[in-house]
Protein backbone atom coordinates (compact mmCIF):
# COMPACT_ATOMS: atom_id res chain seq x y z
CA UNK A 1 0.00 0.00 0.00
CA UNK A 2 3.00 2.44 0.41
CA UNK A 3 4.06 4.65 -2.15
CA UNK A 4 6.85 3.17 -4.39
CA UNK A 5 9.84 5.23 -6.12
CA UNK A 6 8.53 6.15 -9.51
CA UNK A 7 10.53 4.44 -12.51
CA UNK A 8 11.61 5.95 -15.11
CA UNK A 9 8.90 5.01 -17.65
CA UNK A 10 6.20 6.28 -15.32
CA UNK A 11 7.42 9.42 -14.65
CA UNK A 12 6.76 12.80 -16.18
CA UNK A 13 10.62 13.31 -15.98
CA UNK A 14 12.34 16.36 -15.91
CA UNK A 15 10.06 19.31 -15.48
CA UNK A 16 10.23 23.28 -15.46
CA UNK A 17 8.98 25.93 -13.19
CA UNK A 18 7.75 29.08 -14.82
CA UNK A 19 6.64 32.08 -13.24
CA UNK A 20 3.65 34.63 -14.74
CA UNK A 21 2.90 37.97 -13.31
CA UNK A 22 -1.09 37.90 -13.64
CA UNK A 23 -2.20 41.07 -11.86
CA UNK A 24 -0.47 44.13 -11.98
CA UNK A 25 -0.88 48.07 -12.84
CA UNK A 26 -4.33 48.89 -13.98
CA UNK A 27 -5.38 45.15 -13.06
CA UNK A 28 -5.08 44.37 -9.67
CA UNK A 29 -6.41 41.26 -7.62
CA UNK A 30 -9.04 42.07 -6.02
CA UNK A 31 -10.50 39.55 -2.99
CA UNK A 32 -13.19 38.08 -2.21
CA UNK A 33 -12.89 40.75 0.78
CA UNK A 34 -12.36 43.79 -1.57
CA UNK A 35 -8.67 44.24 -0.75
CA UNK A 36 -6.43 44.52 -3.31
CA UNK A 37 -3.01 42.95 -3.86
CA UNK A 38 -1.59 45.84 -6.84
CA UNK A 39 0.54 42.69 -8.23
CA UNK A 40 0.74 39.00 -7.88
CA UNK A 41 3.14 36.33 -9.70
CA UNK A 42 2.27 33.01 -10.00
CA UNK A 43 4.72 29.83 -10.14
CA UNK A 44 3.46 27.21 -11.74
CA UNK A 45 4.12 23.72 -13.42
CA UNK A 46 2.64 21.69 -17.09
CA UNK A 47 2.73 18.32 -17.50
CA UNK A 48 1.74 16.41 -20.81
CA UNK A 49 0.22 17.76 -24.19
CA UNK A 50 -2.86 19.96 -24.48
CA UNK A 51 -5.25 18.55 -27.25
CA UNK A 52 -6.00 20.60 -30.31
CA UNK A 53 -9.47 20.72 -29.03
CA UNK A 54 -8.29 22.15 -25.59
CA UNK A 55 -10.46 19.67 -24.11
CA UNK A 56 -7.95 17.44 -21.65
CA UNK A 57 -6.94 20.08 -19.24
CA UNK A 58 -6.85 18.86 -15.23
CA UNK A 59 -5.79 21.21 -12.54
CA UNK A 60 -4.11 19.95 -9.62
CA UNK A 61 -4.97 22.28 -6.58
CA UNK A 62 -2.26 21.30 -3.41
CA UNK A 63 -2.50 21.26 0.30
CA UNK A 64 -1.80 23.45 2.86
CA UNK A 65 2.14 23.34 2.20
CA UNK A 66 2.03 22.07 -0.83
CA UNK A 67 3.66 23.88 -3.89
CA UNK A 68 3.59 23.94 -8.33
CA UNK A 69 6.10 21.47 -8.42
CA UNK A 70 3.72 18.33 -8.52
CA UNK A 71 4.89 15.53 -10.54
CA UNK A 72 8.58 14.85 -12.34
CA UNK A 73 12.48 16.40 -11.28
CA UNK A 74 13.84 19.31 -11.72
CA UNK A 75 17.15 17.95 -12.98
CA UNK A 76 18.24 14.64 -13.06
CA UNK A 77 20.13 14.10 -10.12
CA UNK A 78 17.26 15.57 -8.24
CA UNK A 79 16.48 12.70 -5.56
CA UNK A 80 13.46 13.91 -4.49
CA UNK A 81 10.10 14.16 -6.91
CA UNK A 82 6.96 16.15 -6.97
CA UNK A 83 5.15 16.09 -4.08
CA UNK A 84 2.16 14.21 -6.34
CA UNK A 85 4.19 12.06 -8.32
CA UNK A 86 2.62 9.34 -7.45
CA UNK A 87 -0.70 10.38 -8.84
CA UNK A 88 0.53 12.24 -11.82
CA UNK A 89 2.00 10.54 -14.81
CA UNK A 90 2.20 8.39 -16.99
CA UNK A 91 -0.23 5.70 -16.62
CA UNK A 92 -1.14 6.76 -13.99
CA UNK A 93 -4.32 8.06 -12.48
CA UNK A 94 -3.78 11.37 -13.83
CA UNK A 95 -2.53 10.05 -16.82
CA UNK A 96 -0.14 12.97 -18.64
CA UNK A 97 -0.23 10.16 -21.97
CA UNK A 98 -4.07 11.41 -22.12
CA UNK A 99 -4.12 14.57 -19.95
CA UNK A 100 -3.02 17.94 -20.17
CA UNK A 101 -1.80 18.91 -16.44
CA UNK A 102 -1.96 22.39 -14.47
CA UNK A 103 -0.54 23.13 -11.18
CA UNK A 104 0.60 25.93 -9.63
CA UNK A 105 1.85 27.45 -5.89
CA UNK A 106 -1.18 29.26 -4.00
CA UNK A 107 -1.50 33.11 -3.91
CA UNK A 108 -0.11 33.81 0.23
CA UNK A 109 2.42 31.02 -0.47
CA UNK A 110 6.28 31.38 -0.15
CA UNK A 111 7.26 29.20 -3.17
CA UNK A 112 7.22 31.12 -6.11
CA UNK A 113 3.48 32.99 -5.53
CA UNK A 114 2.83 35.94 -4.42
CA UNK A 115 2.54 36.11 -0.69
CA UNK A 116 2.98 37.90 2.85
CA UNK A 117 6.85 37.51 2.35
CA UNK A 118 6.65 39.32 -0.96
CA UNK A 119 7.64 42.38 -1.21
CA UNK A 120 4.61 45.37 -1.01
CA UNK A 121 5.11 47.47 -4.28
CA UNK A 122 3.93 50.16 -2.74
CA UNK A 123 6.36 50.40 0.12
CA UNK A 124 9.34 48.46 -0.88
CA UNK A 125 9.31 46.25 2.43
CA UNK A 126 8.00 42.67 2.53
CA UNK A 127 3.93 42.71 3.32
CA UNK A 128 4.30 40.77 7.13
CA UNK A 129 1.23 40.92 8.69
CA UNK A 130 0.24 43.92 6.24
CA UNK A 131 -1.30 41.22 3.30
CA UNK A 132 -4.57 41.08 4.02
CA UNK A 133 -6.89 38.18 4.54
CA UNK A 134 -7.66 35.62 2.36
CA UNK A 135 -10.32 32.97 1.26
CA UNK A 136 -10.69 29.97 -0.34
CA UNK A 137 -12.29 31.73 -3.64
CA UNK A 138 -9.49 33.99 -3.83
CA UNK A 139 -7.09 31.30 -4.85
CA UNK A 140 -9.85 30.06 -7.32
CA UNK A 141 -9.33 33.60 -8.86
CA UNK A 142 -5.79 33.10 -9.35
CA UNK A 143 -6.37 29.94 -10.53
CA UNK A 144 -8.41 30.89 -13.29
CA UNK A 145 -6.17 34.18 -13.96
CA UNK A 146 -3.50 31.35 -14.67
CA UNK A 147 -5.82 29.53 -16.72
CA UNK A 148 -6.76 32.40 -19.19
CA UNK A 149 -3.02 32.96 -19.75
CA UNK A 150 -2.60 29.44 -20.20
CA UNK A 151 -5.22 30.19 -23.31
CA UNK A 152 -7.47 27.27 -21.25
CA UNK A 153 -10.82 28.13 -20.98
CA UNK A 154 -12.14 25.18 -19.63
CA UNK A 155 -11.40 21.75 -17.19
CA UNK A 156 -12.21 18.16 -17.77
CA UNK A 157 -11.90 18.27 -14.17
CA UNK A 158 -10.21 19.89 -11.02
CA UNK A 159 -8.40 17.64 -8.67
CA UNK A 160 -7.08 18.22 -4.62
CA UNK A 161 -6.68 16.78 -1.65
CA UNK A 162 -7.31 18.30 1.70
CA UNK A 163 -7.02 21.59 1.60
CA UNK A 164 -6.70 21.47 -2.56
CA UNK A 165 -9.86 19.30 -2.07
CA UNK A 166 -11.29 22.68 -0.55
CA UNK A 167 -10.21 24.66 -3.74
CA UNK A 168 -11.88 21.93 -5.83
CA UNK A 169 -14.84 22.18 -4.33
CA UNK A 170 -14.95 25.91 -4.26
CA UNK A 171 -14.31 26.01 -8.50
CA UNK A 172 -16.87 23.86 -8.41
CA UNK A 173 -19.57 25.61 -6.99
CA UNK A 174 -18.59 29.06 -8.00
CA UNK A 175 -17.67 28.10 -11.62
CA UNK A 176 -19.60 25.02 -12.54
CA UNK A 177 -19.54 26.28 -16.45
CA UNK A 178 -15.61 25.99 -16.28
CA UNK A 179 -14.88 22.52 -15.14
CA UNK A 180 -16.29 19.21 -16.44
CA UNK A 181 -16.00 17.38 -13.06
CA UNK A 182 -14.59 17.70 -9.60
CA UNK A 183 -12.38 15.70 -7.79
CA UNK A 184 -11.99 15.94 -3.83
CA UNK A 185 -9.81 14.13 -1.33
CA UNK A 186 -9.83 13.83 2.12
CA UNK A 187 -11.26 17.20 2.34
CA UNK A 188 -13.77 19.25 4.28
CA UNK A 189 -16.36 21.87 3.96
CA UNK A 190 -16.48 23.50 7.13
CA UNK A 191 -13.73 22.68 9.73
CA UNK A 192 -14.47 21.41 13.20
CA UNK A 193 -13.78 23.08 16.79
CA UNK A 194 -10.97 20.35 16.85
CA UNK A 195 -9.41 21.14 13.60
CA UNK A 196 -9.66 24.77 14.18
CA UNK A 197 -7.82 24.59 17.70
CA UNK A 198 -4.75 22.09 15.98
CA UNK A 199 -4.64 25.31 13.57
CA UNK A 200 -4.63 27.73 16.37
CA UNK A 201 -1.85 26.05 18.18
CA UNK A 202 0.37 25.82 15.33
CA UNK A 203 -0.46 29.85 15.04
CA UNK A 204 0.52 30.71 18.51
CA UNK A 205 3.59 28.72 18.50
CA UNK A 206 5.13 30.93 15.51
CA UNK A 207 3.96 34.16 16.85
CA UNK A 208 4.86 34.10 20.58
CA UNK A 209 8.50 32.69 19.28
CA UNK A 210 10.55 35.73 19.75
CA UNK A 211 12.31 35.94 16.59
CA UNK A 212 8.67 36.18 14.93
CA UNK A 213 9.33 39.91 15.94
CA UNK A 214 5.77 41.41 15.35
CA UNK A 215 5.87 39.77 11.46
CA UNK A 216 8.17 41.73 10.84
CA UNK A 217 11.24 39.33 10.88
CA UNK A 218 11.97 39.00 7.27
CA UNK A 219 13.71 43.06 8.09
CA UNK A 220 14.57 42.39 11.64
CA UNK A 221 16.98 39.40 10.60
CA UNK A 222 15.38 37.44 12.81
CA UNK A 223 13.33 34.34 12.13
CA UNK A 224 10.60 32.31 14.22
CA UNK A 225 12.05 28.84 13.43
CA UNK A 226 11.31 26.93 16.66
CA UNK A 227 7.71 27.95 16.44
CA UNK A 228 6.94 27.04 12.92
CA UNK A 229 9.38 23.67 13.19
CA UNK A 230 6.92 23.20 16.24
CA UNK A 231 3.91 23.74 13.97
CA UNK A 232 5.41 21.41 11.38
CA UNK A 233 5.97 18.84 14.65
CA UNK A 234 1.96 19.17 15.49
CA UNK A 235 0.58 18.96 11.99
CA UNK A 236 2.57 16.08 11.09
CA UNK A 237 1.47 13.68 14.27
CA UNK A 238 -2.45 14.85 13.06
CA UNK A 239 -1.36 13.42 9.18
CA UNK A 240 -0.82 9.74 10.57
CA UNK A 241 -3.06 7.46 11.91
CA UNK A 242 -2.02 6.04 15.50
CA UNK A 243 -1.97 2.33 13.49
CA UNK A 244 0.34 3.63 10.84
CA UNK A 245 2.50 5.37 13.83
CA UNK A 246 2.81 2.14 15.56
CA UNK A 247 3.96 0.38 12.67
CA UNK A 248 6.71 2.89 11.60
CA UNK A 249 7.92 3.86 15.16
CA UNK A 250 6.20 1.81 17.61
CA UNK A 251 8.27 2.24 21.23
CA UNK A 252 11.84 1.93 19.17
CA UNK A 253 14.94 3.64 20.83
CA UNK A 254 16.19 6.25 17.92
CA UNK A 255 19.92 5.01 19.48
CA UNK A 256 20.42 0.77 20.10
CA UNK A 257 18.36 -0.89 22.67
CA UNK A 258 18.95 1.12 25.62
CA UNK A 259 17.18 4.30 26.49
CA UNK A 260 18.96 7.48 27.41
CA UNK A 261 16.57 8.34 30.23
CA UNK A 262 16.68 12.52 29.02
CA UNK A 263 14.11 15.04 27.71
CA UNK A 264 16.24 14.97 24.23
CA UNK A 265 15.26 13.03 20.97
CA UNK A 266 15.51 9.08 22.80
CA UNK A 267 12.47 7.29 20.62
CA UNK A 268 12.39 6.68 16.93
CA UNK A 269 8.68 8.79 16.74
CA UNK A 270 11.03 11.92 18.39
CA UNK A 271 13.80 11.87 15.73
CA UNK A 272 11.29 11.32 13.22
CA UNK A 273 9.30 14.38 14.15
CA UNK A 274 12.55 16.37 14.82
CA UNK A 275 13.54 15.98 11.87
CA UNK A 276 10.20 16.86 9.90
CA UNK A 277 10.50 20.05 11.82
CA UNK A 278 14.25 21.06 10.75
CA UNK A 279 13.92 20.17 7.59
CA UNK A 280 9.79 22.64 6.92
CA UNK A 281 12.89 25.25 7.70
CA UNK A 282 14.20 25.35 4.48
CA UNK A 283 11.33 24.91 2.74
CA UNK A 284 8.36 27.11 4.04
CA UNK A 285 8.20 30.85 5.46
CA UNK A 286 5.83 31.53 9.01
CA UNK A 287 4.01 34.27 7.95
CA UNK A 288 2.30 31.70 4.75
CA UNK A 289 1.52 29.47 7.21
CA UNK A 290 -0.30 31.67 9.32
CA UNK A 291 -1.67 32.68 6.30
CA UNK A 292 -2.81 29.71 4.78
CA UNK A 293 -4.14 27.56 7.59
CA UNK A 294 -6.10 31.06 8.83
CA UNK A 295 -7.73 30.00 5.18
CA UNK A 296 -9.28 26.61 5.99
CA UNK A 297 -10.91 28.06 10.03
CA UNK A 298 -13.18 30.45 7.20
CA UNK A 299 -13.82 28.18 5.01
CA UNK A 300 -18.08 27.11 4.56
CA UNK A 301 -19.20 27.34 1.42
CA UNK A 302 -22.29 25.55 1.89
CA UNK A 303 -23.40 28.57 4.76
CA UNK A 304 -25.79 29.75 1.62
CA UNK A 305 -28.50 26.85 1.18
CA UNK A 306 -28.53 26.85 -2.11
CA UNK A 307 -24.58 27.07 -2.72
CA UNK A 308 -24.75 23.63 -5.06
CA UNK A 309 -27.84 24.98 -7.40
CA UNK A 310 -25.40 26.01 -10.59
CA UNK A 311 -23.37 22.72 -10.06
CA UNK A 312 -26.41 20.71 -10.33
CA UNK A 313 -27.71 22.74 -13.03
CA UNK A 314 -24.71 22.22 -15.24
CA UNK A 315 -24.45 18.64 -14.15
CA UNK A 316 -20.78 17.66 -13.98
CA UNK A 317 -20.35 15.40 -11.63
CA UNK A 318 -18.40 15.06 -8.42
CA UNK A 319 -16.06 12.42 -6.72
CA UNK A 320 -15.79 12.89 -3.03
CA UNK A 321 -12.76 10.91 -1.50
CA UNK A 322 -11.99 9.92 2.33
CA UNK A 323 -9.25 7.43 4.10
CA UNK A 324 -10.68 5.17 6.26
CA UNK A 325 -7.62 6.06 9.22
CA UNK A 326 -8.00 9.45 8.33
CA UNK A 327 -8.89 11.64 12.24
CA UNK A 328 -8.06 15.16 10.81
CA UNK A 329 -10.36 14.93 8.09
CA UNK A 330 -11.95 12.04 8.70
CA UNK A 331 -14.88 10.60 6.81
CA UNK A 332 -17.31 12.48 8.39
CA UNK A 333 -16.12 15.74 6.43
CA UNK A 334 -16.83 13.61 3.13
CA UNK A 335 -20.41 12.39 3.99
CA UNK A 336 -21.19 16.36 4.88
CA UNK A 337 -20.06 17.40 1.16
CA UNK A 338 -21.91 14.83 -0.20
CA UNK A 339 -25.24 14.99 1.53
CA UNK A 340 -24.84 18.72 0.89
CA UNK A 341 -24.31 18.45 -3.15
CA UNK A 342 -27.31 15.15 -3.17
CA UNK A 343 -29.48 17.67 -1.73
CA UNK A 344 -29.25 19.95 -4.72
CA UNK A 345 -29.40 16.93 -6.71
CA UNK A 346 -25.78 17.12 -7.95
CA UNK A 347 -24.11 13.95 -9.50
CA UNK A 348 -21.67 12.75 -6.78
CA UNK A 349 -20.19 9.88 -6.02
CA UNK A 350 -18.43 8.76 -3.20
CA UNK A 351 -16.31 6.16 -1.48
CA UNK A 352 -14.25 5.32 1.40
CA UNK A 353 -10.88 4.15 1.04
CA UNK A 354 -9.06 1.70 3.41
CA UNK A 355 -5.83 2.60 4.65
CA UNK A 356 -3.30 2.22 7.53
CA UNK A 357 -1.85 5.72 6.83
CA UNK A 358 -4.43 8.31 7.78
CA UNK A 359 -4.36 11.79 6.35
CA UNK A 360 -1.47 11.38 4.41
CA UNK A 361 -3.15 8.55 2.43
CA UNK A 362 -4.12 11.05 -0.20
CA UNK A 363 -0.38 11.18 -1.09
CA UNK A 364 0.57 7.45 -1.53
CA UNK A 365 0.11 4.27 -3.76
CA UNK A 366 -2.84 3.13 -2.38
CA UNK A 367 -4.60 0.62 -5.31
CA UNK A 368 -8.55 0.93 -4.57
CA UNK A 369 -7.92 5.01 -4.36
CA UNK A 370 -5.75 5.07 -7.98
CA UNK A 371 -8.29 2.84 -9.22
CA UNK A 372 -11.22 4.94 -8.44
CA UNK A 373 -9.56 7.78 -9.54
CA UNK A 374 -8.27 6.59 -12.75
CA UNK A 375 -12.49 5.18 -13.39
CA UNK A 376 -13.55 8.48 -12.60
CA UNK A 377 -11.44 10.72 -14.61
CA UNK A 378 -11.67 8.56 -17.92
CA UNK A 379 -15.65 8.41 -17.21
CA UNK A 380 -16.07 11.96 -17.54
CA UNK A 381 -13.51 12.18 -20.32
CA UNK A 382 -15.19 9.72 -22.24
CA UNK A 383 -18.97 11.53 -21.61
CA UNK A 384 -17.20 14.41 -22.87
CA UNK A 385 -16.46 12.93 -25.67
CA UNK A 386 -19.57 11.96 -26.50
CA UNK A 387 -21.14 15.15 -25.68
CA UNK A 388 -18.84 17.10 -28.09
CA UNK A 389 -19.98 14.00 -30.33
CA UNK A 390 -16.13 12.68 -30.94
CA UNK A 391 -16.67 8.96 -30.03
CA UNK A 392 -20.52 7.47 -30.70
CA UNK A 393 -22.45 6.65 -27.91
CA UNK A 394 -22.18 3.31 -26.47
CA UNK A 395 -23.04 3.10 -22.83
CA UNK A 396 -20.43 2.23 -21.00
CA UNK A 397 -17.47 2.12 -23.24
CA UNK A 398 -14.11 3.64 -21.67
CA UNK A 399 -15.61 3.34 -17.97
CA UNK A 400 -12.50 0.84 -17.24
CA UNK A 401 -10.62 1.16 -19.91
Amino acid sequence: MTSLPPSAEDSVGIVEQRTARLFEGDHPLVLASGAVVPEVDVAYETYGTLSPSRDNAIFICHALTGDAHAAGRHRDDDHRPGWWDTMIGPGKPIDTDRYFVIADNLLGGCQGTTGPASTDPTTGRPYGLDFPLLQIADFVTVHRALLDRLGVDHLLSVVGGSMGGMQALQWALSFPEQVDSAVIIAASSRLNAQNIAFSAVARESIMRDPGFAGGRYLESGTSPDTGLSIARMMAHITYQSEAGMEEKFGRRYQFGEDARRGFGVDFAVESYLDHQGRVFLSRFDALSYLYLTRVMDYFDPFAEGDAAAALAAVGSPCLVLSFDTDWRFDTSHSRAIVRELERQRVPVSFREIRSPWGHDSFLLTIDDYHRTVTAFLRRVAYERAVRDRAVPDRAGEGNTR
